[in-house]
């Protein structure tokens, strides 16, 4: 136990899985025992959960958000690996360098220029969060482009691959992880905005309305179980990403501090 208060110490796996459970056990004690004003008992959160699940399509709702995410964060993670790769060639880096500062604009008045140039909703709110997933992609992706040492460019070459090659070999296969890491870290920015896409265009549902109705009517305590049932898929989604990595590239934990 006395490892779990001990700097940069690796406590057991079961000893740190009983610490974890026991903590949510004390918060969830003190939630039930002290609640805060203003704010929904355990009880009512749980029971607004039910409700959801029973009569309003909670679960239809989170897997049309859920296919949506997915489908955003693909097209993003091609466009941005595409545009980070670009930066290899001299002639494209101002392209990079502009879609990482287009982070900047916010996507209320982006959403009706996308309404004209495209004809279906389902259209918009993809594009919407494309955009948006996108341009932090791309500022991640091409940190990690940039953290290569000449180095190692230099033992491809040793090597005798050319330029492409070493390219291809150093920073395309090489840095396959942490691109990765890269869409991991940043795939909760999907969820930040889809309830904002899915309150402008309601044809399609989605956990985003659902959580606005709530939010509208003060229904708080569905408002909670909402945003706790996001944080759990969110949660699932970072173990299902650490998961890939693990298995895909699983020298990616030796550099990792022990």
């Amino acid at each position: 136990m006395k490892n779990l208060f001990i700097p940069n110490a690796q406590p057991r796996q079961p000893v740190f899985l009983t610490m974890v459970a026991c903590q949510v056990l004390v918060l969830l004690v003190l939630w039930l025992l002290y609640p805060l004003k203003l704010f929904p008992t355990l009880g009512e959160v749980l029971t607004a959960f039910q409700d959801l699940v029973s009569t309003q399509g909670l679960i239809q709702e989170l897997w049309a958000s859920l296919t949506t995410a997915i489908q955003a964060v693909a097209v993003a993670t091609v466009l941005a690996l595409f545009i980070s790769y670009l930066t290899a060639l001299p002639f494209f880096r101002p392209l990079a360098y502009a879609a990482t500062k287009l982070r900047y604009l916010t996507l209320t008045g982006l959403t009706f220029f996308m309404a004209l140039m495209l004809s279906s909703g389902h259209q918009v709110k993809l594009s919407v969060l494309v955009f948006g997933a996108t341009v932090y992609f791309v500022t991640g992706m091409t940190s990690v482009i940039l953290t290569t040492t000449q180095e190692e460019m230099d033992h491809a070459r040793t090597l005798g691959m050319s330029e492409w090659r070493s390219f291809f070999e150093v920073i395309v296969l090489g840095k396959l992880d942490d691109m990765l890491e890269v869409v991991r870290q940043n795939f909760a920015i999907i969820w930040t905005m889809i309830t904002l896409v899915e309150t402008l265009y309601q044809s399609e549902g989605g956990i985003g309305l659902l959580l606005y109705k709530q939010n509208r009517y003060l229904h708080l305590a569905g408002v909670v179980s909402i945003q706790l049932v996001i944080l759990a898929v969110g949660a699932l989604q970072d173990y299902l990403f650490v998961l890939l990595r693990r298995v895909f590239f699983p020298y990616s934990s030796l550099s990792t501090a022990r």
